[in-house]
């Protein structure tokens, strides 16, 4: 089968496209014929070597894949062959950059009919990250204001209209365009700021006539981190969940007493081990975008063979909405 795989940490011309040996599912195993492939900030961060545990080479990234049961191990009894399912693959074992992978049956989701492979492919990392880092790490509450960076991103999009559906009541979206800005305006965000313009934090203030932010969404690091903690408002609650600058905050612990601040970190592969967690909340984001709830952006959708590209326009911040590799297009 074809794969993309990198045997040395580097840029995207790492990412080599190679034939492998089609897997054979075995026990509670089944194999997929992948339909398509998520691209997250988490697959560039592999391919660095940055990632938050360490990654073994040589190395097929991709962990979010949507396709068709195609053959089944000896103890499988919750799926059958020509099933349309969604996933997220195990840490260290993703092997989503390629035609067939592996993956358990416990983990896996049906397709609604009604659902593509496209909107299915873009909800397992980043609907559900959006919706447990607004609702199990940063614990909104209804009225509460929310501040989302990279708003018109693939967590960003959808975040904007889940706090809506969760009952925020103003929503604050950055981004680094006016045309970023207009995109997570259209999907429900209240407020814009260009937080690349000198000032962005004295604005999402004025924003909050001067209270600040309950929970903040903060996925840039660096400077951009110590600037959203200080938008924060008493008892607020920032949440990490990525290091698109690649440049790691420093912060003073006692800094947060002042006003009771909280400073969370969101791994999503944790959430993924409590089974009960991550199915219901999966099932629950499908629902959404069943009734119309939850839209989907679907920023591109690219042949496997040129995932060095797209992982260079997804770091570029050229691109809005998820993008998706597709095998034998």
């Amino acid at each position: 089968m074809k794969a993309i795989q990198f045997t040395e940490y580097g840029g995207p011309e790492v990412l080599k496209l190679v034939e492998l040996e089609r897997p054979k599912p075995t026990g509670r195993q089944v194999l997929i014929e992948i339909k398509a492939i998520g691209v997250n900030y988490a697959d560039t961060a592999r391919r660095e070597g940055r990632y938050v545990i360490p990654t073994p080479l040589p190395f097929v990234p991709g962990a979010e894949v949507a396709g068709i049961v195609c053959e089944v191990g000896e103890e499988v009894t919750s799926v059958q062959i020509g099933q349309r399912v969604v996933t997220l693959l195990g840490s260290n074992s993703a092997t989503g950059y390629a035609e067939y992978t592996l993956a358990d049956e416990r983990g896996l989701t049906p397709i609604p009919d009604e659902i593509d492979f496209y909107q299915a492919t873009a909800l397992p990392l980043q609907g559900l990250s959006a919706y447990h880092i607004l609702k199990t790490m940063g614990r909104l509450e209804k009225n509460e204001t929310v501040l989302i960076h990279a708003a018109a991103g693939g967590v960003g999009t959808i975040a904007v209209q889940l706090a809506k559906i969760f009952g925020a009541g103003k929503i604050i979206a950055t981004a680094s365009t006016s045309e970023k800005l207009e995109v997570a305006k259209s999907y429900g965000a209240d407020l814009l700021v260009n937080y690349t313009k000198k000032g962005w934090v004295n604005e999402v203030l004025a924003h909050t006539d001067g209270q600040g932010i309950d929970v903040a969404l903060e996925m840039a690091g660096g400077e951009i981190f110590q600037q959203t903690l200080s938008c924060l408002a008493p008892f607020g609650r920032l949440v990490i969940y990525g290091v698109a600058s690649g440049q790691f905050a420093k912060m003073t612990p006692s800094a947060l007493m002042a006003k009771n601040l909280s400073v969370i970190g969101f791994f999503l592969p944790k959430i993924i081990k409590k089974r009960e967690l991550y199915q219901s909340s999966l099932q629950e984001l499908l629902t959404y975008v069943q009734t119309g709830a939850l839209k989907l952006n679907i920023g591109g959708i690219y042949p496997l063979e040129e995932a060095a590209n797209v992982h260079r326009l997804l770091q570029g911040r050229k691109t809005i909405g998820k993008l998706i590799l597709v095998p034998n297009e």
